[in-house]
């Protein structure tokens, strides 16, 4: 009989679990032991905003299987024949003796046990800032299951009046949908000149800007001090001297792999600072493996290793480990795209793929578009979406999308991961047979729409000018003729007041002799998601005129002030 497989797992919220198990369904008769530092396991950790804001009240669902049955100890014995030692921290890894070394918080009880396949998927830790203050009370994160139960109660208790949320990533402005939801005057503070730095800077414009209808955002300004009353935080002091007062801060700056345990081993750490993989998932030491947010993997786009602490890639690095360390190494984790996605209120944003800067940083040659248009036919209730499109020049390959708006994001970004997956190119997606009903979808998808407008780019068909090309325009008083192809009533709602004429598009062919004599003039056609807007330029340049772009995103991605 083959000898039993000792497999030891530390760290039990998302990718040892899922290593656990699959190592489990591998092999029914191998020893697999979980070590967790903390009294949880298996946190749906993505889901802690949305238990702080009240989406849901039951603090067990974040822990329980689709079922609803706890994963706690008894049920990873019971159900799984794992043991899982909680409250147990693994203090050192002898990988001479194949040996982990382990101590239980409560108890003081410690101990070592050998393994034959160690994995290791210790997290990330949040980071602080080191200024004055940090340790008041008052002042916490949302990393882990201690840190939901505390803001659960502040919005419980209704007590809190004033917070504040530093940084405006993705968990700081989860956290402040949060917070806004338990009537909290609040105050979004990002060092940065954006908002959300995986999207390029116009779209995260457009999120600042809605968030902006709901409370307090400041850019490009840091907190220099955490003013206390002796013990408790009264307000956050920025570098520019404002003062802030407040009852609560919430730190979201970022989180940094938690590598100590395998540092110490003496396992091979990379460039980012996380615990180096192979495709295997397999460390430097061939009997260790890593995953989750301790670990970096490689972008599949670009080749460069990135850290990428996202809840479902630990899954999939977890699932692959469990099949290794049993099996041999046969499963290999490909890498990552970077697809992440958050709700803001009514709004989703997300990103597949490369931005323009990262696509500009990796040298590629790339052609981008935006469209603005609803995710479904108006008498269904269609919504907006935003979309912002990569491809490679030459070969029209697909390099990355983001998508914002009150519309069905997350379907958009799903259809535009999978084609940069399949390395599908433009030609393929302008025909895509994407499923159509009306509650659905328009006839041609928003995404497809997309494509088309990128394959009229890339064939000389369509000309775009970008919100942020024409705003520098303007500002440097360039001779242009900017031309509003919507109708007077639409006009008279909103408007973006540069110097614009208003030229309903139905009229536009008896009223050319209003439009420059010199037909070489610049001309910029937009309307409120520039659809007429194209259909104006593509009438003007039938009628001679030679310089005619389109204001990609229209009105609605404008991301500037507007005159109404």
């Amino acid at each position: 009989m083959e000898k039993q497989k000792k497999i030891i797992v530390i760290g039990g919220s998302a990718a040892g679990p899922k290593a656990a198990a699959r190592a489990r369904r591998m092999d029914e008769f191998a020893e697999i032991t979980m070590f967790q530092k903390g009294p949880d396991l298996s946190m749906a950790s993505c889901g802690f905003p949305y238990y702080v804001g009240g989406f849901f009240d039951e603090r067990n669902m974040l822990l329980c299987t689709p079922t609803g049955v706890v994963r706690d100890p008894i049920f990873y014995w019971n159900a799984k024949g794992i043991i899982a030692k909680i409250n147990t921290e693994v203090t050192r890894i002898d990988r001479q003796n194949k040996t982990v070394h382990y101590i239980n918080q409560l108890t003081g009880e410690s101990g070592s046990q050998e393994y034959d396949k160690l994995i290791i998927t210790t997290g990330a830790t949040p980071n602080m800032p080191p200024i004055p203050g940090i340790d008041l009370d008052g002042i916490t994160t949302l990393q882990s299951m201690r840190d939901a139960d505390y803001l659960r109660k502040i919005r419980d208790d209704g007590k809190i009046k004033k917070a504040v949320v530093i940084g405006g990533g993705l968990i700081g402005i989860e956290t402040f949908e949060a917070l806004h939801l338990a009537g909290i005057e609040l105050t979004l503070i990002e060092l940065l000149p954006q908002l959300l730095t995986f999207l390029d800077w116009k779209m995260a414009k457009l999120i600042q800007n809605y968030l902006k209808t709901k409370a307090n955002v400041i850019t490009q300004n840091g907190v220099a001090e955490f003013i206390g009353d002796g013990k408790k935080i009264i307000a956050v002091k920025l570098k520019n001297g404002t003062e802030i007062p407040c009852d609560l801060a919430v730190v979201a700056i970022g989180v940094k792999p938690n590598i100590k345990l395998a540092k110490d081993a003496g396992l091979e750490i990379g460039e980012l600072g996380g615990i180096k993989v192979n495709d295997f998932m397999q460390t430097s030491d061939e009997d260790i493996y890593a995953a989750g947010d301790c670990v970096e993997i490689k972008n599949i786009l670009t080749g460069k290793p990135v850290l990428a602490p996202y809840g479902d890639l630990a899954n999939l690095e977890g699932r692959v480990i469990g099949y290794n360390v049993i099996k041999g190494n046969i499963r290999k984790f490909p890498g990552t795209i970077q697809t992440g996605i958050c709700k803001i209120f009514d709004y989703g944003v997300g990103i597949t793929g490369l931005s323009e800067t990262k696509a500009e940083e990796a040298g590629i040659d790339f052609i981008k578009v935006v469209n603005a248009s609803p995710d479904k036919p108006g008498f269904m209730d269609g919504k907006l979406l935003i979309t912002k499109l990569l491809a490679e020049k030459e070969t029209g390959i697909i390099l990355g999308a983001q998508c914002l708006g009150p519309g069905d994001v997350s379907k958009q970004l799903a259809i535009w991961a999978t084609a940069i997956k399949g390395k599908m190119t433009i030609e393929d997606m302008v025909n895509n047979d994407l499923p159509y009903a009306p509650p659905f979808s328009l006839a041609i998808d928003h995404s497809i729409a997309t494509a088309h407008i990128m394959q009229n780019k890339m064939n000389g068909i369509f000309d775009g000018i970008s919100g942020l090309e024409l705003y520098e325009k303007v500002n440097n008083h360039e001779d242009l003729f900017i031309l509003d192809t919507r109708g007077p009533d639409e006009y008279e709602q909103t408007r973006l007041g540069i110097g614009e004429t208003l030229i309903p598009v139905g009229k536009l062919r008896a009223r050319l002799d209003e439009l420059p004599e010199d037909k070489n003039k610049e001309i910029v056609t937009l309307c409120k998601i520039s659809l007429r807007g194209y259909e104006a330029a593509v009438l003007l340049k039938a009628h001679g005129y030679t310089n005619v772009k389109v204001l990609e995103g229209g009105i609605a991605g404008w991301p500037f002030e507007k005159e109404k």
